[in-house]
């Protein structure tokens, strides 16, 4: 984990993106976490390790992170509480319907859709999320 955690650092580097103390400790929270977190509960967890961390900072992150594509946002259906998931692996992501619990499935991975995209639509697909909903082992 730390290598990958240090190759990641090292490429936002090279795009020219400063590594903070806040960001480095974010990326490893996100690629360690079993959880698919939200802004708030980063926020709340990183505050004992690293007090000067603010949810702006956090949000901030997030959006850089989003943006520079390592990791993806959830929304689920009737939540206004996105939660974000680190882009590590390929999977999919699966919703409880009933108690709103996220996981991950890692099975075999999604089929390229980009010819049948494009030639039905004229799009470029540029990426694909799947969100997938059921009902947890709990909730069942």
């Amino acid at each position: 984990m730390v290598n990958k955690l240090e190759g990641i650092l090292e490429d936002l580097r090279d795009r020219g993106i400063r590594v903070t103390e806040a960001r480095r400790l974010m990326l490893e929270y996100l690629m360690t976490s079993h959880e698919h977190p939200s802004a708030e509960k980063i926020y709340q967890d990183l505050m004992d390790v690293y007090p000067q961390i603010s949810l702006a900072t956090v949000y901030n992150n997030l959006n850089l992170f989003l943006k520079e594509g390592l990791v993806t946002e959830i929304k689920i259906k009737n939540d206004q509480t996105r939660y974000y998931d680190f882009m590590g692996h390929e999977h999919l992501n699966i919703v409880c319907e009933n108690c709103g619990k996220i996981a991950d499935f890692e099975g075999e991975p999604l089929p390229d859709i980009s010819d049948l995209v494009r030639d039905q639509t004229g799009y470029q697909l540029q990426k694909q999320e799947l969100l997938v909903y059921g009902l947890c082992p709990e909730c069942q």
